[in-house]
């Protein structure tokens, strides 16, 4: 056989050769995901033409550049969005009348593989691996907080001591409190349901909060909804709470911008207690006056 390399090799198979490794490259045409229909860009990527333009807009300078693929998000780069308190509690208020309220918290698993290091940690209590995220929002399902980076087995009451967060309102930086299940200790600034509600003002005390809570539950099904790879990452933990993030970024750009969701999914019932806190009696003091003055 001829050697396939010559400028004019003489027989087929030598021919055969040459052009299988000059064969030119095939570049195919770049698909234009805005020519697609509304209904398939909002099933496929849950916004609509306009919200992925407008998205295209914000990250091109970000990543237009980008090539290595160990770049992400890191958990501080929350999108956190600046409101007046007073608008955030009016919204709260109109939900089942109760007062000055900036937030509703809530925790929630996100199913993970099982990782390789320090595996029994991210086990949660349905012995199913996960990342427990710590999410507050406002009563239009905007996200102002997110604590993705521990494991499925560390409590709900536990995330929120040790976060920034709950140092914050020690500090008495803002005015106001948060609604929670009875997973968190009552606090002057963290609100839970009465345990044993006498009937009439405790009763009502506790089905305001939890008509009002339930914005938190709510929030967590639509984000969920919305982004269905948070029903189960197949990644790293590191790699999944920077996922979380995103995805939290993503659905608070999809909520103010008015995008529709897929219907929700109920959210785990709340978690037992973890402990007494020392500091129990002021939050049960204002939770008795909230009670007095309000829902008597």
């Amino acid at each position: 056989m001829a050697c396939p390399f010559d400028d004019d090799p003489v027989d087929v198979e030598a021919q055969i050769i040459r052009g299988f490794f000059r064969r030119e490259r095939v570049i195919r045409p770049r698909i234009d995901v805005f020519s697609f229909p509304n209904d398939y860009l909002k099933e496929r990527y849950r916004f609509s033409k306009e919200s992925l333009i407008y998205l295209t807009h914000l990250l091109k300078p970000h990543i237009a550049n980008v090539t290595n693929r160990g770049s992400a998000l890191s958990t501080e780069n929350i999108l956190c969005i600046a409101r007046s308190s007073l608008l955030i509690k009016e919204e709260f208020h109109r939900v089942a009348g109760f007062p000055n309220v900036i937030g509703c918290i809530d925790g929630t698993h996100i199913p993970i593989k099982a990782p390789s290091i320090n595996e029994g940690d991210y086990v949660n209590r349905k012995s199913i691996h996960s990342i427990n995220v710590q999410v507050i929002c406002e009563a239009t399902h905007i996200i102002t907080n997110a604590e993705a980076k521990w494991p499925g087995s560390v409590h709900d009451a536990r995330i929120f001591r040790e976060s920034s967060l709950c140092q914050t309102f020690q500090q008495g930086q803002y005015n106001g409190y948060l609604l929670g299940d009875r997973g968190y200790p009552c606090l002057p600034y963290l609100m839970t349901p009465y345990p044993k509600p006498d009937p009439g003002p405790q009763t009502r005390f506790n089905l305001a909060h939890s008509r009002t809570r339930a914005k938190v539950e709510m929030t967590i099904g639509i984000l969920k909804c919305r982004f269905q790879c948070l029903r189960g990452l197949r990644v790293s933990p590191e790699r999944a709470c920077d996922i979380i993030v995103a995805c939290v970024v993503l659905h608070n750009i999809a909520t103010i911008r008015g995008e529709s969701h897929p219907p929700c999914i109920e959210e785990d019932g709340p978690e037992e207690p973890l402990q007494i806190f020392a500091h129990n009696r002021d939050g049960r003091l204002l939770r008795d006056r909230i009670c007095q003055n309000f829902f008597y």
